[in-house]
């Protein structure tokens, strides 16, 4: 008797209606017939045959492929979609035989040498909702879904073999062209030979396992696993984020990179679960027990940074209501009023806010060149203000929002990092914090308690909003088009007027990033502290009562401030009118030449110029405003509250916390004592010379030096490579 070791085909029956269980198939012929007429006939309005002009243009031109809408089958013929759905596997592979004869129809006479027409890959693409990758159960196993998420990590490409050809190793009988399941499953070689059925008494059989395969004699296609997670908004609070594997054949490779948002639709499948390395393991894998994966057979790429594949769509009643708000002369003080209603005060903070949600309008310049559009806010001052809470609510009202705090973030989680993939052991690369927030918003609290090394990884994507990774091979760049807000506390842990610049512990090149800066501070005063004890006072007695009706506090629902951020970046991309320009640049120009007769009279440089990056930061408020009332212009109006802003942000911050560095916030007295000590300290260490840190800092000391210039020269000849530390940072070592 025959064992299912022979290498044959068996056919199981499958669910589905009751002649066709019967004969053991499905009528694949009268399915296939359909599927050829539904890709010759189907129309789109006045617009042609869709399908059939798609298949011939893409034919011409070398690309094998079709990409079909569910939604034009359902219309179709509903119950060819029906089956799509339940039994994809099976009707997507009859489905690239049809495309396949319409193409042989279409396209004949071919060229010489290409009479062989080409196989064809049909995609599917949907417009349905997709489902939650948490929400796939084992009773949609085998079924089309369609799920949403963030691409992690994409494996290289790599082939896979459709049909592979067997040879008996001793009486060397071949078996061709056997084909092999696509997808994750793999095939099992037969046990026993074919011809073995055959032997006469005394003639020597062939053992077990006798097969090999021919690498020359496989056809091949390529394939590409992807890592894909769910989105940071789908998450409940305190659970992990999920992951999916994704596998993806043919045209459907190298189509998207880590960090891309796309909706994925595929088969949910599963494979074999892999064995644990550990032979004396306990918990080895169980039989029966399936991993799963999904075989994709068509992806949508997220590209407005909206949070959704495509274009995302209102209902009439919502564009309506944005208009209507839009169009209201309060529509700035109502969204300022909306954001964290619970928090008492700080009014321009909740303004900046705002601006950083709605944005600038991202730039593309005819050189190539690329001018940001999302601004960046920095929160400093005193505990017990707020900043925290308003990161949280931000992150909760962006439409893509992430939350970090700078203690527990690193610099490959921030921005990438490069792992080895534990199957190929290939490097993969994994997108970090800001590369997921693309499009949105990156909230970083704690950002004082940072190590330097992991705040200086991120410059590059806050100003050119790209991240750049050359590791282990790998050299590419990555998208961060997304706003930072951060919080950080003083270095002594509450503002302490009397010590100046003495309170920031930041470097100028991080700080000159912040398009705002904010001295927070906690300020006693009698009548603001009354009321601020009223407001808590009455948020934890009416705390139920806020949370089912939040218009009671706010102007507008949080729900609807997220849909209309979204709406605005999507719609709206504002300009500067010739008028605001030019007020703008007299503007400027004053602050400039203020700034140069001030430097004049006073015999030194101000510690308050105004740069190329301050201008730019002041177009960006400037336009964001212009974007919350859906105007196309920013006026007047708009850079005078946005000069209005700049001042109370960073120019107050700079006259008050005196921001040494920023842009040239650093006094003519400060350099010259700075480049003294400098050059002391060059003479005191002669190259190659090893002295204990405490020492140098106590000798200049007596001289009468300042403990936080002498540290700060050390550092910054740390920085060129002319000093190094020794010894668990107890011993200084000059190299040049």
């Amino acid at each position: 008797m025959a064992g299912f070791d022979q290498a044959t085909v068996f056919v199981s029956a499958s669910r589905d209606d009751e002649d066709e269980v019967e004969s053991g198939q499905y009528d694949h012929q009268q399915y296939k017939k359909n599927l050829k007429e539904f890709l010759r006939q189907f129309q789109e309005g006045q617009f042609g045959y869709k399908y059939r002009d798609q298949l011939v243009r893409n034919y011409n031109i070398g690309q094998y492929w079709v990409e079909v809408k569910l939604e034009d089958i359902i219309q179709y013929d509903e119950e060819l979609s029906d089956k799509i759905k339940v039994f994809p596997s099976e009707f997507i592979s009859v489905f690239e035989e049809a495309a396949k004869e319409v193409v042989d129809e279409l396209t004949t006479p071919r060229p010489a040498g290409k009479e062989e027409v080409e196989d064809i890959q049909v995609m599917v693409v949907s417009d349905a909702e997709p489902s939650k990758i948490r929400e796939l159960r084992s009773e949609k196993v085998s079924k089309l879904e369609k799920i949403y998420g963030i691409v992690l990590t994409a494996s290289a490409v790599r082939s896979k073999a459709v049909k592979i050809s067997l040879m008996c190793r001793s009486c060397r009988s071949v078996l061709p062209n056997i084909p092999i399941k696509p997808g994750l499953e793999g095939y099992a070689l037969p046990r026993k030979c074919s011809t073995n059925q055959g032997v006469q008494a005394g003639e020597v059989k062939c053992p077990l396992d006798p097969y090999f395969i021919l690498p020359d004699r496989c056809a091949c296609v390529d394939f590409q696993v992807l890592k894909l997670q769910e989105s940071p908004d789908s998450v409940p609070s305190g659970e992990m984020p999920r992951h999916m594997p994704i596998y993806c054949d043919r045209y459907l490779c190298e189509k998207v990179v880590p960090g891309n948002r796309v909706t994925v639709t595929g088969i949910y499948s599963i494979k074999k679960a892999t064995q644990q390395t550990k032979k004396n393991s306990e918990h080895k894998a169980t039989v029966g027990v399936r991993q799963p994966y999904f075989r994709v057979f068509g992806i949508q790429v997220d590209l407005d940074g909206t949070g959704r594949s495509g274009k995302v769509t209102y209902t009439p009643n919502e564009e309506e209501e944005f208009r209507k708000l839009a169009g209201s002369p309060d529509c700035y003080d109502r969204i300022v009023k909306s954001i964290a209603p619970s928090i008492y005060g700080a009014e321009e903070i909740k303004k900046a806010i705002a601006c950083l949600l709605f944005a600038g309008s991202r730039k593309r310049l005819p050189d190539g060149l690329v001018r940001r559009g999302d601004i960046n806010v920095l929160l400093l001052g005193d505990p017990g203000t707020a900043k925290s809470q308003l990161l949280k609510f931000v992150e909760k009202c962006s439409p893509i929002g992430i939350y970090t705090s700078g203690k527990g973030s690193s610099a490959a989680g921030l921005t990438a990092s490069v792992n080895r993939d534990p199957a190929t052991r290939n490097f993969v690369m994994e997108g970090g914090a800001m590369v997921l927030a693309d499009g949105g918003v990156v909230c970083i609290d704690e950002f004082d308690k940072m190590r330097e090394d992991d705040r200086v990884a991120i410059h590059e994507a806050m100003e050119q909003q790209t991240i750049s990774i050359a590791k282990a091979g790998i050299t590419t760049t990555l998208n961060s088009r997304c706003a930072v807000l951060a919080a950080a506390n003083s270095i002594f842990g509450r503002w302490d007027d009397t010590k100046g610049d003495e309170n920031i512990d930041f470097m100028p090149t991080i700080l000159s990033r912040f398009d705002m800066i904010f001295i927070v501070k906690d300020e006693h005063n009698e009548d603001r502290d009354t009321m601020m004890a009223k407001h808590v006072m009455r948020v934890h007695m009416n705390a139920q009562r806020v949370n089912d009706k939040p218009e009671q506090e706010g102007e507008l629902s949080l729900l609807f401030l997220k849909k209309y951020i979204a709406y605005c970046k999507s719609a709206c991309g504002p300009r500067l009118t010739p008028d605001a320009s030019d007020k703008l640049k007299n503007k400027y120009v004053l602050m400039r030449s203020g700034n140069k007769e001030g430097e004049e009279s006073a015999g030194h440089r101000n510690p308050i110029p105004i740069t190329v990056r301050q201008l730019e930061a002041v177009i960006r408020i400037a336009e964001s405003l212009a974007k919350m009332q859906l105007k196309p212009f920013a006026t007047d109006v708009h850079i005078d509250e946005a000069l209005r802003l700049f001042q109370v942000s960073t120019l107050d911050a700079a006259s008050s916390g005196n921001l040494a560095g920023v842009e040239g916030y650093t006094t003519q007295e400060d350099h010259e004592l700075l480049n003294r000590i400098e050059s002391q300290m060059k003479k005191r260490m002669a190259i190659g010379t090893q002295v204990s840190m405490h020492t140098v800092v106590q000798d200049f000391m007596r001289q009468k030096y300042d403990e936080k210039a002498i540290q700060k020269v050390i550092y910054t000849m740390i920085r060129r490579g002319e000093l190094q530390h020794r010894l668990q940072r107890k011993m200084l070592y000059r190299i040049k």
